[in-house]
């Protein structure tokens, strides 16, 4: 099957439209120092990278044992992201132009681990929301990367076999999930080293090097 042919394009979002795997663990640390656990919070955040909120909360929960329930919990972290998001606008340079080449010539879907008010925060960035046809978030399903769920879901929405779609992902969870759903997976580097992501279809180091694969 040659790299040009396929139906559709699914992005991840945190780490591959969005520069906020940073902003995310700043909005995690800001939250547990107001509650008291700056310094005992005991969250290796690496292991959370690519996976959802849910899951990092329910492990901190299980640990501290703290008052707040967890849905608190998830609220104030998700309320700091979005002032961060809002203010910085961190969109990756080169990501709307690539998807804007994209949308020209397949269907494009969204498959993220944040949660849905945080989603589209990011699409109503430079109106990045008209280029997607389907957008699903970890709410909207049982099991979080690397399970293929998220994947299989958006397929689903757009109408196209897994196998007729790339997946864009800068997580080794991501990467993981897209190759489960049976999908071609290109690794961009925004996140992690490439020696680190060589179990994806292809890697690269940026925007343009996806939109000469894909777009030729």
């Amino acid at each position: 099957m040659s790299d040009l042919d396929f139906k559709a394009v699914i992005f991840d979002m945190d780490g591959v439209i969005v520069d906020s795997e940073g902003r995310h663990e700043q909005a995690f640390l800001e939250v547990v120092r107001e509650l008291g656990y700056g310094a005992t919070h005991g969250v290796k955040w690496e292991h959370y990278v690519g996976r959802s909120d849910h899951e990092l909360w329910l492990d901190f929960v299980a640990k501290h044992k703290p008052p707040q329930p967890l849905e608190e919990l998830l609220r104030m972290k998700r309320e700091r992201v979005l002032e961060i998001l809002r203010r910085e606008e961190p969109i990756f340079a080169g990501l709307p132009e690539l998807v804007e080449r994209l949308a020209a010539v397949c269907q494009l879907g969204l498959a993220s681990g944040s949660e849905r008010p945080v989603v589209e925060a990011v699409l109503s960035l430079q109106d990045l929301r008209r280029f997607f046809s389907a957008t699903v978030t970890a709410s909207d399903i049982q099991r979080g990367k690397p399970q293929p769920d998220i994947f299989l879901r958006t397929a689903e929405l757009l109408g196209v076999s897994p196998a007729d779609c790339w997946v864009i992902e800068d997580s080794k969870p991501g990467v993981a999930a897209g190759l489960a759903a049976g999908m071609r997976v290109i690794a961009i580097t925004n996140t992690h080293p490439a020696s680190e992501l060589q179990s994806a279809t292809r890697v690269v180091a940026s925007y343009a090097e996806i939109e000469r694969l894909l777009v030729g």
